[in-house]
């Protein structure tokens, strides 16, 4: 996705990330913040990814803005692993919101 082999309709791209609308949405926002570079899991990060970690959640912060959503309140979730819910292994946070969103597992 990120090289544009997979073609996706991107709604935010700066050189590190990519964000796109879930295809499996969730709620009715629901959109992914996808690393470019490829880690595997929250599992495979470490401290030198924190400035990368820090810029995919304030993108996060501007995406709920876009949306008319960050004074709402939004769910920002990263899925960890088989029993967490991880089905695709590249990096990538769920932003969630656009309704009163029910507690989680």
């Amino acid at each position: 996705m990120a090289t544009g082999a997979f073609p996706v309709d991107k709604i935010y791209e700066d050189g590190l990330i990519f964000a796109i609308r879930d295809i499996n949405p969730r709620a009715p926002i629901h959109a992914l913040i996808i690393t470019k570079q490829h880690i595997a899991s929250v599992r495979a990060l470490t401290q030198d990814h924190g400035p990368l970690l820090g810029h995919i959640y304030l993108t996060a912060n501007r995406l709920a803005d876009d949306f008319d959503i960050g004074e709402r309140g939004y769910r920002l979730a990263f899925n960890v692993g088989m029993e967490g819910g991880q089905t695709i292994y590249h990096l990538h946070l769920h932003l969630l919101g656009g309704a009163q969103l029910g507690p989680e597992a």
